[in-house]
Formats: structure tokens, sequence, C-alpha cells
């Protein structure tokens, strides 16, 4: 094959159209926010028992799996104790899923606009808009987000077994209202933003990192279905459409993938951190009114218990978890966009 030819073909196979970016301007924003809030309360309820399973791993003094976790909490608490917390986990994630969708948007927006009048190229605006968007939705909406996660992993981790001991049922919480006045009770309103500095630690540059992967990954994966559709069609034809028009199952599957690969890698990078977390959110100050673990004590403990790896408990459903939650997630926020659209030609573009 000559130089020309070559080159040539290369050409061919570089451009592929696909759906436009919808920007917050071009927002319904009163059904962006209503259907919003439906959408993301399905996925979140069908993703509950995953963050319980991940939580009490977590937690748990010895190395325990991921199913002989699920099998013990059944057999002793039942399969309710799968969704125990989720009424106050729903009631926390309507408002904060709204606070982080137009963080998102409205930084987005903002920032490509910027980026592309500073004068850098395309792929490197968008990625830098992602990543500064991702930050900025997950510190807004870390502000809901926390109080509610201290709550609902209280909840997720009591052991109900016991509850015929009158001293164990004594310290179990009723339901979300009764563990947020406890908690109130004994810690104060610093207790319900216990590891909120250490939540922004964790989900702020995750958010960052996840957004800036997504978009990279999305453009890589776009390249590489160009490609073998301009292979496929130069074999079928002696020549290869300028324009390539992917159709919404494609668009659906190469969103899906590329937000599974960034949602992987977000929860490798960002495991001990969360297994921190967690452990400064669900302990409880003692009887004498000293306060909870600090974040060097509760590092020291978790190297004790099992060294560096005792950091990464819970990798397994957190890391499922972070990938079914970005694939359902980005897909159902893409369809969201679309039908939240001022005007609706843009579905079709």
């Amino acid at each position: 094959m000559s130089m020309s030819e070559s080159d040539a073909e290369e050409e061919s196979v570089q451009e592929i159209q696909v759906p436009a970016d919808i920007d917050w301007h071009m927002l319904d924003k009163s059904k962006f926010f209503f259907l919003g809030a439906a959408l993301f309360s399905g996925v979140s309820g069908t993703l509950y028992p995953i963050v319980v399973l991940k939580t009490r791993q977590q937690v748990a003094q010895s190395q325990v799996s991921c199913i002989q976790t699920a099998f013990s909490l059944i057999r002793h608490e039942g399969y309710r104790a799968l969704y125990r917390g989720f009424g106050t986990s729903l009631m926390g994630t309507i408002p904060a899923r709204a606070l982080y969708m137009a963080a998102l948007e409205i930084t987005k927006s903002n920032v490509g606009t910027i980026t592309v009048r500073l004068g850098l190229a395309e792929p490197t605006a968008a990625t830098i808009a992602n990543a500064a968007a991702g930050l900025s939705a997950a510190m807004a909406a870390q502000l809901v987000w926390t109080p509610v996660d201290v709550v609902s992993q209280r909840l997720m981790v009591q052991d109900r077994s016991n509850s015929n001991n009158p001293k164990a049922s004594a310290h179990l919480y009723v339901n979300g209202i009764d563990a947020f006045r406890k908690i109130l009770i004994t810690d104060g309103p610093r207790g319900l933003y216990r590891g909120f500095g250490i939540s922004i630690l964790t989900y702020a540059p995750s958010n960052a990192v996840w957004w800036a992967s997504y978009s990279i990954a999305q453009r890589l994966i776009w390249n590489g279905v160009g490609y073998y559709w301009g292979k496929r069609d130069d074999k079928s034809s002696d020549s290869v459409a300028d324009v390539l028009r992917p159709d919404s199952k494609t668009v659906m599957a190469v969103q899906g993938v590329s937000a599974a690969m960034a949602g992987g890698m977000s929860a490798l990078i960002t495991m001990p951190l969360d297994t921190i977390k967690t452990r400064l959110q669900v302990l409880d100050g003692d009887e004498n009114g000293r306060r909870g673990p600090t974040v060097m004590q509760t590092v020291r403990k978790l190297l004790k218990e099992g060294g560096w790896m005792a950091c990464y408990k819970g990798l397994g459903p957190r890391w499922a978890s972070m990938s079914m939650s970005a694939t359902t997630m980005i897909t159902t926020y893409e369809f969201l966009k679309r039908l939240s659209t001022k005007n609706q030609e843009v579905m079709t573009r």
C-alpha cells in the first residue's frame, strides 16, 4: 500500500459523529430534577444491597468474603437487613443528587467554555471541564450526603440478631430519625459530619478522576469503533463513508463501557480512604463521653488488623458497586438529559 493510500484510509476512518453534548442552558430544569429524582432513586434501590455488604466488610474485625457476609447477614437477620437504612439514604439521595447534577452541569458548561476560549484543543478542554465538574459536584453533594451517610451506615452495620437482649437492644437505632436524634445527643452536630473532611478527600478527587477518565475512555473507544467500522466498510465497498453515525444502542454501549472502566479505576485508587471514612462514621464514642477515634487511630487499628491490605476490605463489592453504579448512572444520566432538553431535536442529532 502506498503512502497516499494509507493516509487516505486513515483520514476516512477518523470522523465519527456522535450525539451532541447537551449543555446546562439546553435543559428544562424542572423536568431534569423531577425525572432525575425518580430515575436515580430506582438505581440506588437496585444497588443498595451491595453497599450494605461493602460497609459490613469494612467494619469487620476479620477478613470475611462478600459471599460469606451476605449469607451470614441473611441467615441471622433476614433479607430485610440488605435494605437497612435505605429509607434514610433515599431521603438524602434526592437533594444530594440535585446538588450534584446542578454543580456538575454548571461547572462543566462554564469551564468548557473558558478552556475553549483559552485556545486549548477540544479533547483537552473536555477532559479538564469534566474533571472540574466532578470535583465541584462531589463537594456540593457532600454537604447533604455526609450526615445521611453517617446515619444510614450506622443502621447498616448494627446487629439485630441479639435484639432480644435488653442491654443490646437499648443501643439499637429504631429507624433513621431515632439514629439522627441519638447521634445529636451523643456527639452533637459534629457527629453528623464525622468524616466530612475525609469524605471530601475521597469523593472529590475520585469524581474528578472518574469524569476525566470517562471522557478519555469514551474518546478512545469511539476511535476504536470508528476504525473498526472503517475497516469493515473498506472490505465491503470501494469507498468509505466520510461520516459514521452510530445508532442509539452503540452510543449507550460505549457510554456504559467507558463508565465501568472509569468506575473501576476510581474504586481502586480511593479504596483505602473510603475504608477509613466508613470506620470513622460508624464507630461511636465511648461511655465516658469521649469522641470517636481520630483518622490516625483508625489507620493504626486497620494496619494492626491486617496490614495495608486491611485498607482494601470490601474492595470486591465496592469495585462491583462503583462499576455497575457508574454504568447505570451514566446511561441513566445521558438518557435523562435527552429527555429533559428544551429542543427535542437534539435527541436525534
